[in-house]
């Protein structure tokens, strides 16, 4: 296969993303690792603990991503996000096999993505970091 899967990421739609964060960094013991923006109120978070990590996201910034999120109850919007390299060679080998629900672009954050559904409704956003 021309494409190699590097890291899977649960991204997490929540109510409050500073309750999220006290819960994931003082319940569960994980690290803030970033915010946006800076300082709150939140939109996204990451946190983590050696290799696992999680994303946290506001309702309404996921659905402005994802409009596919607006008539689903939190809880019920997790998406997959899988780093991965060879992004490009992924989305042409997966056209016309999956239904492309965010189409392959580059981010304004720096990340080049694209996302799928699954047969149950699942997101799936596939992401490749360039190194540079």
């Amino acid at each position: 296969m021309p494409f190699v899967f590097n890291q899977l990421t649960p991204n997490l739609v929540v109510a409050d993303v500073a309750r999220s964060i006290a819960f994931y960094r003082d319940v569960l013991g994980m690290t803030l690792t970033r915010t946006v923006p800076d300082e709150g109120p939140f939109v996204f978070a990451s946190l983590e603990c050696g290799p696992v990590e999680v994303f946290l996201n506001a309702r309404e910034a996921a659905v402005a991503e994802y409009p596919a999120f607006n008539d689903r109850p939190i809880g019920g919007t997790l998406t997959l996000f899988i780093q991965v390299t060879g992004i490009r060679a992924m989305h042409d080998a997966l056209a016309g096999k999956v239904t492309v629900v965010m189409p392959l672009e580059k981010k304004w954050y720096g990340v080049t993505e694209f996302a799928i559904s699954d047969p149950d409704g699942y997101l799936i956003t596939f992401a490749e970091i360039e190194q540079g």
